[in-house]
């Protein structure tokens, strides 16, 4: 995803949120999309002034939005909004960032400001029969993308690696891995359209 432009921040509906975070966990592409138009801005902004570089920037906001779509059903408004909750996650991704690139006290600042994690709470049974109807739309999808770009997001989403880990592990280059990674999720966001049941 490219770094986003700049954003009018709007005041957020609790359960218009809820509601936009339990599309997404279903697999909506659209609904991913808003999340990302709502929210992408003022993380980037996080990222940049957390971390040394805008390369580390934009990688990080790719990892927060797979963990937006990977942590959806986790999101609760009584924690606050929507783009709180993102922002929340992307200062997280850099700041393991900052672990990872040995700079303490960068971190320590950082973490002063961090609010607490999100706890996950289990879905009802309709829920959670969606959820499974969702995971087998979103299995389809995958078998569509071409070998490379489902390589990438197979480790990113099941495994948890980030695109430089992704690097290291298939021993290409991080901004094919990058590419590869933008382009499988704008194809699976249509793909899902495709894919969606008619309501």
């Amino acid at each position: 995803m490219a770094p986003p432009p700049p954003a009018v921040p709007r005041a957020s509906d609790p359960a218009a949120d809820r509601a936009l975070l339990q599309q997404v966990a279903l697999g909506s592409g659209a609904a991913m999309r808003e999340v990302y138009a709502r929210c992408s801005s003022r993380a980037f902004a996080v990222t940049l002034r957390l971390l040394p570089s805008r390369a580390d920037a934009e990688e990080v906001l790719q990892e927060t939005f797979l963990d937006v779509w990977r942590r959806a059903r986790e999101f609760d408004p009584a924690r606050g909004g929507l783009e709180t909750w993102v922002t929340t996650i992307a200062r997280t991704r850099a700041i393991d960032r900052l672990r990872s690139m040995g700079t303490a006290t960068r971190v320590a600042e950082g973490a002063t400001h961090e609010p607490p994690p999100v706890s996950a709470t289990p879905p009802a049974p309709d829920e959670a029969s969606a959820l499974g109807q969702n995971r087998k739309r979103v299995l389809a999808a995958l078998k569509q993308l071409p070998a490379e770009q489902r390589e990438v997001v197979e480790l990113a989403y099941f495994e948890g690696l980030s695109q430089r880990e992704i690097a290291e592990r298939t021993g290409d280059p991080l901004g094919t891995v990058k590419t590869r990674a933008r382009l499988a999720l704008e194809k699976l966001g249509d793909l899902l359209r495709e894919l969606a049941p008619d309501v």
